[in-house]
C-alpha cells in the first residue's frame, strides 16, 4: 500500500505544532456551575449535561435511637461545609476513573451537607454533583448547593450580587426562581448562599433580605436556605462571629422567617449570647452553626468546645464544620485518608464509645450521637466505599481497572469501630483487595483465641422483625470453621446481642449462610454485630465479609424486569479506536443499572453503574480490530437480584492506518551527545522504522532509540509506523543541529522583561513567570479574556527548547494544568511566528523542543487555561533555552 508522506520542512525559521498525544475528544458531562446570567439562561432542555447530573435516590429518614456514648447528645446538629471535589468545574456527573477520591462516609454525624465549591475563575453557583447528592440521601442527610460570592481580592464582583438580586416589575426574583428550579430538577435539598463581595450598601442588604424571604415562600416545605455570617445590615461584609443585631435580620426579621439557618463565622470564643439572641427573635439556638475552620490544620486546629458544649449543660448552638475535607487533603491514599478521617470524625481511639481520653481533639462521636438510616427492609451492604482498584460482581472481577462512583456507596458502618474483648481485639476495616460486589469488602483479622474473642458491633438500626425477615451474610476464609456468629440486638436492651451461628464451609470461595430471624417476630432489631471466637488458637486468622443483607423473604421473591428501549443517543470516535457516547432506557424508578460491554472474547467488562436512566460512556478503547460492540444494561433491586439483559450496539468505523508523529529530547547537541527520539504515533501503530542521516545508528526499529551525531552539522529524521493496514511517513527537515556552541545553551528568559495582558494579583504579576522558582506560589495568573505573556530577553538569541511550569508544578490541582497553548517568537516584537502550539495538555511540566531559531521576543498565547471551566491561567515559569 503507498505510503503517505508529511514533511516539515524548515527554511529560515522552522514552524513546528508540537502535539501532545492525546485521546479526549467528545465532551463527558460535567456537574453544573453558573454566574448569575449563565444561571437564568439555563434550563434542563438547552444543557445536554443535565439529564446526567440528577439524583434519583429520594432522602433516607433517619433515628437516633439510643447512644453508644454517654456524652454525645442529638439535640444541637452539625453541618460540613467540605468540597467534595477538588475542583468546581471539571467534574464527572456519574464518577470517573479513580481509586483515590474524597468518598466521605460519616455521615452518621452529619445532620447536614453544604456541597462547597465555586470561584471567580468558574462559576459561584454550585450545585451538588449527582453522585455526592445519591450518597447523603442514602444515609439520610440534606445536602445544599453552594452560592458563593467571593471577596474582591479573589476576584468577587458585586456585579454579580446585583445580577442575582434583579427583580421583574411584579417583585419576583428570576433567579431565586431558578434556584428553586435547579434544586428541584437535580434532586437536592436547597441553598447556601455565601455573600462576601464588598460594595454593597444598606439598600443591597434590603434587597438580600426580600430575596431570602422570597425564596422561603416560593421553596418547598422541606428545602433548606443556610445563610453565612458576612454582610450585615448595612450592606458592608464584617464578620459578626454571633448572631447580633447587625446580621438578625438575615435569619428572622420580626414575625418573618428569612432563613432555616446560620452559619457564624469562626473567631468566636462562646455562643452563649447567640444562643440567647435567638431566643429573643423567637428562633432555636440550634438554628445558628458555630464555624470551625479545619482546612489548614484539621484534627490539630484548636477550637474553645466549652464555647458551645458546656460543662453538665446543654449545647448553646448547633456545629458547623467548615472544610471536614481536610482529611482529604492531607493524605495522598485512599488508605490513608480513612484514617485520617476516622481520627477527625470517632477520635484517636478510634472506638466512638471511648472519646474523652483523645486528647484536645475528640471527635465528632463525642458530641453527637449516630444516626441510622438503616429504617426500612431490604438492608445490603457490601462495605463499597464507592471507589475501588477493580469491580466485582457476585464474587467475580468484571473490571480490573481504577474507579469511583460515591451513588454507588453503600452504608457503611455506624460504628468504627467498637470491638468488645476480653483480650486483644481483632482488627478490623476495609480492605479494597478483596470485594464480593463493588470495590471493597470488610476484613477482619487477629490471633483468635478464647480469651481473644470480639464482639464487633457494626450497624445501627431501626427495623421491624416478621416472620419472614431472613438475614445472610456473604464472607470468605480458608479456615475450616468461619468462627463467627451474628448478633442482633433489640429495642428492650441495644446493648443486648443474641447470637446466630454460621456454619458454611467457605474454602476460600465466597459462600453465603443464611439466618431464619422468625422467633424474633415482631420485635424491632436495633443493632448488629459479628462476634467472632475459637476454642483453639488461630495465629492469623483472617476472613472478609463481602455482604450483610437483612430482607423479609416474600418481598424479595419477585422477578426483576429487564430495561426496555435501550439505545445509543450519540456516539463519537477518536483516531477510530475510542469510543464515546450517551446510552438511555426506560425502568423502573428506585433500581440500581449496571452496564457492562460485551468483548469479543465473550467476557463481559463492568463500564459503570447509575441509578439515572441515562449513562455516558467515557473513552471506550476499541477491543482488538473488532467491528461491532454491544452495550449491555441490567436493572439490579434493592437486594442484588439481577435482571436479564437488555443491550444495543454500535459499529465502529473501519480500522485506520497509522499516524506517525515523534519528538527528540533535544534538537540541538554537542558533537557525540545523546539524543533520544520518542515514537508519539497513534496507538494502532505496530511498528516502526527510523532514518536518522549522520547518526550512529543511522536506522533503528525501536520505539524510542537513543543516538549520537559525531560532526557538526544540520540533519532530518525520517519516522516510519506501520500496521497490517499501511503506513504513514513523517519527515521533519534541518531538525536537528549539532554544534559546539551546544555547551552554551542557558536559559535566557531568566529575570528578564515580561508583561502580560493582566493579573490576578500584584503578588501574581508577570515577572513571576520568570524568576527562576516554582514555589511559593511564584507564578503569573490572569483571568482576563485574552491571556498573554510577552518576554523581551534583551537581545537576538538562537532558541532551542521552551519548558512551561503549570499550576500542578506548584502544588495545585492538576485540573488547573494549561490544557492549550501557543508558543511564538519575533526578531523586532512586530512579526511573530509560531513556533509550538499544544491543544490538549494535561502535565505540570511541558518540555518544547525546536530547530534553531533566531529571536528575541518571546509570547505565550493562553487558549484554555484549565482542564475545565476555570478562567484562571496560571504559569509558574516560563523557561526559553537557547544561546
Amino acid at each position: 500500500m503507498k505510503a503517505v508522506y508529511r514533511f516539515y520542512i524548515g527554511i529560515g525559521i522552522m514552524i513546528l505544532f508540537f502535539m501532545l498525544p492525546h485521546i479526549s475528544f467528545a465532551k463527558q458531562p460535567e456537574s453544573s456551575y453558573w454566574f448569575p446570567d449563565t444561571l437564568l439562561q439555563w434550563s434542563p432542555e438547552k444543557d445536554p449535561d443535565a439529564v446526567f447530573n440528577r439524583s434519583s435516590i429520594p432522602l433516607s429518614n433517619r433515628e437516633v435511637l439510643y447512644k453508644v456514648n454517654n456524652h454525645s447528645q442529638s439535640d444541637a446538629k452539625l453541618v460540613a461545609l467540605s468540597a467534595l471535589n477538588e475542583n468546581t468545574s471539571g467534574v464527572p456527573s456519574q464518577g470517573g476513573d479513580n481509586f483515590f477520591v474524597n468518598s466521605f462516609s460519616y455521615w452518621q454525624y452529619t445532620d447536614l451537607m453544604v456541597y462547597w465549591a465555586g470561584s471567580a475563575g468558574e462559576g459561584i453557583i454550585v450545585p451538588p454533583s449527582a453522585d455526592v447528592i445519591d450518597a447523603a440521601h442514602k444515609n439520610g442527610v440534606p445536602i445544599l448547593g453552594n452560592i458563593f460570592f467571593p471577596p474582591t481580592a479573589y476576584g468577587g464582583k458585586i456585579e454579580w450580587v446585583n445580577e442575582m438580586l434583579t427583580q421583574r416589575a411584579d417583585g419576583s426574583f428570576p433567579a431565586a426562581d431558578k434556584l428553586i428550579e435547579v434544586a428541584n430538577y437535580y434532586g437536592f435539598d436547597g441553598w447556601f448562599i455565601n455573600q462576601e463581595t464588598a460594595g454593597g450598601n444598606g439598600q443591597t442588604a434590603e434587597r438580600m433580605k426580600e430575596f431570602l424571604v422570597y425564596l422561603q415562600e416560593h421553596k418547598s416545605k422541606n428545602m433548606h436556605i443556610m445563610w453565612y455570617d458576612a454582610m450585615t445590615k448595612t450592606g458592608s461584609v464584617n464578620w459578626q462571629n454571633a448572631l447580633t443585631d447587625q446580621n438578625k435580620s438575615f435569619l428572622q426579621d420580626a414575625n418573618q422567617r428569612v432563613a432555616d439557618s446560620m452559619f457564624l463565622n469562626f473567631w468566636w470564643s462562646s455562643m452563649q449570647a447567640s444562643a440567647s439572641k435567638a431566643k429573643e427573635i423567637g428562633r432555636s439556638p440550634y438554628d445558628l452553626f458555630a464555624g470551625i475552620d479545619v482546612e489548614a490544620n484539621g484534627t490539630a486546629t484548636s477550637v474553645p468546645w466549652q464555647g458551645i458544649f458546656p460543662e453538665n449543660g446543654q449545647p448553646w448552638t448547633s456545629l458547623g464544620i467548615y472544610r471536614p475535607d481536610w482529611a482529604f487533603k492531607s493524605t495522598s491514599s485512599t488508605e490513608e485518608f480513612y484514617a485520617i478521617e476516622n481520627q477527625f470524625w470517632v477520635g484517636k481511639n478510634g472506638d466512638p464509645t471511648n472519646t474523652s481520653n483523645n486528647g484536645n481533639w475528640k471527635g465528632m462521636a463525642h458530641y453527637f450521637t449516630d444516626k441510622t438510616a438503616v429504617t426500612t427492609l431490604p438492608f445490603v451492604t457490601h462495605f463499597n466505599t464507592g471507589s475501588g482498584k477493580f469491580f466485582a460482581e457476585n464474587g467475580k472481577v468484571v473490571r480490573n481497572t481504577a474507579w469511583d462512583n460515591r451513588s454507588l456507596q453503600d452504608i457503611l458502618p455506624t460504628w468504627r469501630w467498637i470491638r468488645e474483648s476480653n483480650g486483644t481485639p481483632l482488627n478490623v476495616d476495609f480492605d479494597w483487595n478483596e470485594a464480593y460486589d463493588g470495590g471493597s469488602s470488610l476484613k477482619v483479622s487477629g490471633i483468635l483465641n478464647k480469651e481473644n474473642a470480639t464482639n464487633i458491633k457494626l450497624y445501627k438500626t431501626d427495623v421491624n422483625i416478621q416472620k419472614d425477615t431472613e438475614l445472610s451474610i456473604t464472607y470468605k476464609t480458608t479456615e475450616k470453621d468461619p468462627h463467627v456468629k451474628v448478633g442482633v440486638s433489640f429495642l428492650d436492651q441495644p446493648n443486648h446481642y443474641k447470637y446466630y451461628h454460621v456454619n458454611k464451609q467457605s474454602k476460600g470461595q465466597w459462600v453465603t449462610d443464611t439466618i431464619k430471624l422468625h422467633k424474633a417476630a415482631g420485635k424491632k432489631m436495633v443493632g448488629i454485630s459479628l462476634f467472632f471466637d475459637s476454642e483453639k488458637e488461630r495465629k492469623d486468622f483472617q476472613i472478609h465479609i463481602g455482604e450483610i443483607s437483612v430482607y423479609n423473604k416474600h418481598d424479595v421473591q419477585q422477578k426483576v424486569e429487564p430495561v426496555k428501549g435501550v439505545q445509543m443517543d450519540q456516539a463519537s470516535f477518536k483516531d477510530d479506536i475510542y469510543m464515546e457516547g450517551a446510552i438511555s432506557w426506560q425502568g423502573k424508578r428506585g433500581h440500581l443499572y449496571e452496564i457492562y460491554r460485551k468483548l469479543p472474547n465473550g467476557e463481559k467488562e463492568w463500564l459503570g453503574a447509575t441509578y439515572n436512566n441515562h449513562f455516558y460512556v467515557a473513552n471506550m478503547k476499541r477491543s482488538g480490530k473488532e467491528t461491532t460492540t454491544n452495550i449491555e444494561v441490567i436493572a439490579v433491586d434493592s437486594v442484588y437480584h439481577r435482571s436479564q439483559v437488555s443491550s444495543t450496539s454500535f459499529t465502529w468505523p473501519p480500522y485506520p492506518k497509522p499516524k506517525a508523529d515523534f519528538h527528540v529530547s533535544r534538537t540541538v547537541a554537542a558533537p557525540g551527545d545523546e539524543i533520544q527520539f520518542f515514537n508519539d504515533s497513534s496507538e494502532v501503530t505496530e511498528s516502526v522504522e527510523w532514518v536518522m542521516d549522520g547518526a550512529t545508528p543511522a536506522t533503528s526499529k525501536e520505539n524510542n532509540p537513543i543516538v549520537i551525531y559525531d560532526k557538526e552539522g544540520v540533519y532530518s529524521v525520517k519516522l516510519i509506523a506501520k500496521n497490517s493496514e499501511g503506513e504513514d511517513v513523517i519527515v521533519k527537515e534541518n531538525l536537528i543541529t549539532i554544534s559546539k556552541d551546544a555547551k552554551n545553551i542557558t536559559n535566557v528568559s531568566l529575570n528578564k522583561t515580561a508583561i502580560a495582558s493582566g493579573q490576578c494579583s500584584s503578588s501574581e504579576n508577570p515577572s513571576k513567570a520568570i524568576d527562576g522558582t516554582v514555589s511559593n506560589n511564584s507564578k503569573w495568573c490572569t483571568l482576563d479574556a485574552d491571556k498573554w505573556l510577552k518576554i523581551d530577553l534583551g537581545k537576538v538569541y538562537s532558541l532551542t527548547e521552551f519548558d512551561l511550569s503549570h499550576a500542578e508544578a506548584g502544588g495545585e490541582s492538576p485540573a488547573y494544568n494549561t490544557k492549550a497553548f501557543t508558543i511564538e517568537v519575533s526578531v523586532d516584537g512586530e512579526t511573530w511566528t509560531p513556533v509550538v502550539q499544544v491543544t490538549n495538555n494535561q502535565d505540570a511540566v511541558t518540555k518544547h523542543t525546536i530547530p534553531i531559531t533566531q529571536a528575541r521576543f518571546v509570547r505565550l498565547t493562553i487558549q484554555q487555561p484549565t482542564q475545565g471551566g476555570d478562567q484562571a491561567a496560571r504559569i509558574y515559569e516560563l523557561e526559553v533555552y537557547g544561546y
